[in-house]
């Protein structure tokens, strides 16, 4: 009996150290705060938090923010932490571009770069350079040329004919709905006199001749580009490589890539395999490659836990550009009264998608430049959010939004769209756009302010490289709607304008919105990835004009910096 109870007395014992010890572990765990890898002090932070709006420090651990404060509250809560002295600098979350093209953007590196120059005469002579150091017959692609501005007297091709005799010159336009190409080109693709115009682009002829002038327009292009040798995932992977450094540069740290083909998705998901996808990137998906979007449509978001490669939108294009005269419009162009645009997606086949889109829990993103364009999406839209049940949060976005008949403005907000417009493109477009559309319709054209008094979900990007990526530039336009010289005084439409804190939101908490991540992105907040970027200026207090010459000094992605500036010398 002694024995047993002394047994009793030692199990009770040894279960009440155990319990002691779990007890201990329990408080641990519950007092454990996770250690930091740096803490950042002494600077001037802009969180986007409306509680606390500025700080002076933060921490980052494990990829994320683990506490915002004074110097003294994060230091005191992290002693013995790598400390980083930011002696007053400013930073802010990391640019959310939702709007980017990055193959278009690395290829411009890989191709002949005609951008800004300003008559088609010194494009010849660029060409002509080119062939000297291509064989003969290789194609030489190149693209730039503003077809917006070139749009009154386009160029024909016999100079760049001659220039080229045996190579096949491709020229895409600055915003890609038109190209201009020469002869050989046009004898690979068949084209000729005779060869009618596909339903959706037009081959420009010679009204005399009718012989073909080398600029083909929106879907016509396609007639050329589908005897383009195509492009190798090596080469997909090094024109992505070279655009997210240069996207880094200017402090973007989320890339919506707005049509990605399979290859490029491949390329994605090649490069974060290899550690070498530097920014994280929100895929639309180029609805045109059924054999692309459809297992998505079946098994519905990818989502990366790592939050580097996420798949959940799909990419559609309703009509064409302004400065073709693709946009769909709901009366003819003003200064070519024959013309309407082009509509290349139906009303039927997008309400169609969408339904689809909604029951597979995916996003669609719509292009949509005319009044007429946008009106179909807007149809669309709205019969399918009636007849797909159980949608809470859709999220379905218009991107560009360009040219708005004023009576459909509130709907947009009436079902509860997002936004997705381009400063630049009104700053570039403004010696134009008011002859393609008139006095009257202009009242209706990148009209920010309109948009956002309605109370929609506004998110602002460049559409690059159609466009700079500079995204200071962007702010700068839209809060001031003037180009780079400050012209027009006063700015173009200036009641159009935003202020600060509206375009700060717009390139930030509402870019993170407009990819459902607004609880991981967008502010600099205990818990949310530590994307951050550290300023040459204060972006509250500088004037408009100091946008301009804003530089992002260093670029940092989950707490890692991933960019620096080059000292001055």
């Amino acid at each position: 009996m002694d024995r047993q109870i002394k047994k009793l007395g030692l199990f009770f014992r040894i279960w009440l150290c155990l319990l002691i010890l779990v007890w201990g572990w329990a408080c641990q765990e519950r007092d454990y705060t996770p250690p930091a890898d740096k803490v950042f002090v002494n600077g001037h932070i802009i969180t986007m938090d409306e509680n606390l709006p500025e700080a002076e420090a933060f921490a980052v651990g494990q990829g994320k923010f683990l506490a915002v404060g004074t110097t003294d509250e994060v230091m005191s809560a992290y002693p013995g932490s790598d400390i980083i002295d930011l002696n007053g600098k400013t930073v802010m979350p990391g640019i959310i571009e939702s709007h980017g093209h990055l193959l278009s953007l690395g290829q411009s590196f890989l191709e002949l770069n005609v951008e800004g120059i300003q008559t088609p005469q010194e494009v010849v002579l660029k060409v002509q350079e080119r062939v000297q150091e291509t064989p003969s017959g290789e194609w030489i692609i190149g693209w730039g040329w503003d077809e917006g501005a070139w749009t009154k007297d386009y160029p024909s091709n016999r100079e760049l004919s001659a220039v080229s005799p045996e190579n096949p010159v491709y020229l895409r336009g600055l915003h890609g709905f038109a190209s201009w190409v020469n002869e050989r080109a046009l004898e690979i693709a068949g084209i000729s006199q005779d060869t009618p115009d596909p339903a959706q682009g037009k081959i420009l002829k010679d009204p005399a001749t009718g012989r073909p002038t080398g600029i083909l327009t929106n879907e016509a292009q396609a007639l050329v580009t589908s005897h383009i040798p195509p492009t190798s995932l090596q080469q997909t992977d090094k024109a992505l490589e070279l655009a997210l450094d240069e996207c880094l540069k200017y402090g973007l740290t989320t890339i919506h890539e707005a049509k990605t083909s399979a290859m490029m998705l491949e390329a994605f998901r090649s490069l974060k395999q290899k550690k070498k996808l530097k920014c994280r990137i929100y895929v639309m998906l180029d609805v045109t490659d059924e054999e692309l979007i459809e297992p998505f449509l079946q098994s519905g978001p990818e989502v990366d836990p790592d939050h580097f490669l996420t798949i959940r939108c799909l990419k559609v294009f309703v009509d064409g550009a302004l400065g073709s005269r693709g946009a769909a419009l709901l009366e003819p162009y003003s200064d070519a009264p024959g013309e309407r645009g082009v509509i290349v997606t139906s009303e039927e086949e997008l309400y169609e998608l969408t339904a689809r889109a909604l029951e597979s829990h995916l996003q669609v993103a719509v292009h949509a430049i005319g009044d007429r364009g946008n009106r179909l999406t807007l149809k669309a839209f709205e019969r399918a959010l009636k007849d797909v049940s159980g949608v809470e949060d859709h999220r379905l976005r218009v991107e560009h939004a360009q040219v708005v008949a004023l009576e459909d403005f509130p709907r947009f907000a009436s079902l509860d769209l997002i936004l997705s417009m381009q400063p630049p493109h009104a700053t570039s477009d403004m010696p134009w756009a008011e002859i393609r559309v008139g006095a009257k319709r202009i009242r209706g054209a990148y009209a920010w302010r309109s948009f956002l008094d309605t109370g929609v979900h506004l998110t602002l990007n460049s559409d690059f490289p159609g466009e700079t990526l500079n995204p200071f530039y962007g702010m700068y336009a839209a809060l001031t709607r003037q180009n780079p010289e400050g012209e027009p005084e006063g700015g173009w439409y200036p009641d159009q304008c935003l202020v600060r804190d509206e375009v700060l939101n717009a390139y930030t908490i509402e870019a993170a919105y407009s990819g459902f991540e607004e609880d991981i992105k967008g502010k600099i907040v205990p818990g949310m990835l530590a994307d951050f970027i550290i300023l040459s200026d204060d972006i509250l207090s500088i004037s408009p004009r100091k946008f301009l010459s804003i530089k992002v000094e260093q670029t940092y992605i989950g707490g890692q910096m991933v960019f620096e500036i080059e000292p001055q010398k």
